[in-house]
């Protein structure tokens, strides 16, 4: 066996799998249903832990999480393992870490909307041109009102005050319609109504903690629960896309290392460019390109090669492509699309083979020592050490009560942000207009009355511009996947 590389398939007896140092030029796994895709996920996953590279990935089917107990040769198991002629195969559990958008099953996986950015919170949302026009109006009064926007109630609070205060911020930021600004509301009021609201908030995700090496040398796995998320594709694809964005942004430049800091597997890749605008699509594929750099690799996991972007899929350099089945003329078109994805071999017909592959077979390229993808091979995939199919939720909530990182994010942070500027304004502006009326002869309080908008108008402009001034030479970009300015670390 080659020890130099992190072992996948077995063909011929010989050992195939991706070189440590070639980790970071990203990869795909592909394949019907059916087919063995999570299982090679596993075993993926496994080898870069063994290699002490630690992995982020999203549980999308609900049976990963026994990667963190040891695995047992059931009979059937035992036969496949005589079948490729391992006979050195002992299981083994590993260092995991859960997480949980619902903060049920897992610490609670946050992002703020202010680090989310208007261009992912808007594809989250579902807006039109020119909803998300307005979106990325809003967040720019925020930040030039020191409003940081933390959670739901912020956004909430920010887009009814605009509503009610329209005319005062049409010179500085152009019309912004109250039909479309009703409309973000009620976009914003269903995503809260389906739950997505746990989210939004703090303490946000500290990609730190996802870098941390453990005590025994194997690299932490980082697993998502995304099984409930399959109802929710945006939100999924939101997440992700935002981690992508964080790490891009956060991590400095590392040149070649032996092995990436991080591997990121998404599965059900195609929900991350499904009706995705070209804008965002164009920024992921900068985010893939560039993020090598960064010692981070990405691999994508969905059913076939298709379901990725060209210009995406041409850098994914690691590939495993699973059996596909050609029923109908479309069917037969992507498999001939599959096998021109790989880098053929002489005397094997691999677009016949694609259709003939059993489960747990496949055909492999990896990248070589040159950085060019090998020529495929057809091979069987070797099982994983970690058991197949889930843990009992009391084996799971026992890890969790075991985790460092427990205390960390487990209680939710309501710091004064957008909702509590406002609602303070709100008062203030009450007071003064009692006090006002109050003060002065009954001749002269409905002249005072029907001014005071006009004064408050006034009023917010200088305070605008004053906040403008104050953040000139401070201010910084929003993620890449997001847009104008913010405070990234608060």
């Amino acid at each position: 066996m080659n020890s130099q590389i992190i072992p996948l398939a077995l063909s011929n007896h010989e050992s195939l799998g991706i070189l440590p140092q070639m980790g970071n030029r990203h990869g795909l796994i592909t394949g019907a249903t059916g087919t063995g895709k999570t299982i090679s996920l596993q075993v993926m996953a496994e080898g870069f832990s063994k290699a002490g590279v630690n992995v982020f990935m999203a549980d999308v089917k609900g049976d990963l999480s026994g990667i963190a107990k040891a695995g047992v040769a059931s009979e059937k198991f035992q036969r496949r393992l005589e079948k490729l002629g391992v006979d050195h195969w002992q299981g083994k559990g590993f260092p995991v870490t859960f997480w949980d958008l619902q903060g049920k099953l897992g610490h609670p996986f946050r992002a703020t909307p202010s680090d989310l950015g208007p261009l992912l919170l808007s594809r989250l949302l579902e807006l039109n041109d020119t909803q998300t026009g307005v979106m990325q109006m809003l967040f720019r009064i925020a930040d030039d009102e020191n409003m940081l926007l933390l959670d739901m109630k912020d956004l909430l609070s920010l887009t009814k005050y605009v509503s009610e205060n329209n005319k005062n911020f049409v010179a500085d930021y152009g019309h912004m319609a109250p039909a479309t600004l009703g409309a973000i509301q009620r976009r914003l009021l269903a995503l809260s109504d389906e739950g997505a609201e746990t989210f939004f908030g703090e303490p946000m995700v500290d990609i730190n903690d996802l870098l941390t090496p453990t005590p025994t040398g194997l690299g932490a796995i980082h697993l998502l629960s995304a099984e409930s998320l399959m109802n929710q594709p945006k939100l999924y694809a939101t997440a992700l896309l935002w981690l992508l964005s964080e790490l891009f942004e956060q991590l400095p430049e590392a040149g070649d290392l032996a092995k990436p800091k991080l591997v990121l597997f998404f599965d059900e890749a195609h929900l991350l460019f499904a009706d995705a605008p070209p804008v965002l699509v164009e920024k992921i594929e900068q985010v893939v390109r560039l993020i090598r750099s960064k010692a981070v690799g990405v691999y994508f996991i969905s059913q076939n090669p298709s379901d990725i972007p060209d210009k995406i899929l041409g850098q994914l350099g690691n590939r495993v492509q699973h059996a596909l089945r050609a029923f109908t003329p479309a069917d037969q078109r992507a498999v001939k699309a599959a096998a021109q994805s790989l880098r053929a071999r002489p005397g094997l017909d691999t677009q016949s083979v694609i259709s003939e592959l059993g489960v747990g077979e496949a055909l492999v390229s990896f990248m070589d020592e040159e950085g060019r993808p090998q020529m495929v091979s057809r091979a069987m995939m070797l099982p994983p050490s970690g058991q197949i199919g889930p843990i009992t939720l009391a084996e799971r909530q026992e890890i969790l009560a075991e985790s460092a990182l427990g205390a960390k994010y487990q209680e939710e942070i309501d710091r004064h942000s957008a909702y509590e500027i406002l609602q303070e304004r709100a008062q203030q502006s009450a007071e003064t207009q009692v006090s006002s009326t109050n003060s002065e002869p009954s001749s002269r309080r409905a002249t005072k009355e029907k001014s005071l908008l006009g004064d408050l108008a006034t009023s917010l402009g200088r305070s605008l511009m004053s906040s403008v001034g104050r953040q000139i030479g401070r201010e910084i970009m929003r993620g890449v996947m997001g847009s104008f300015k913010g405070g990234r670390r608060r």
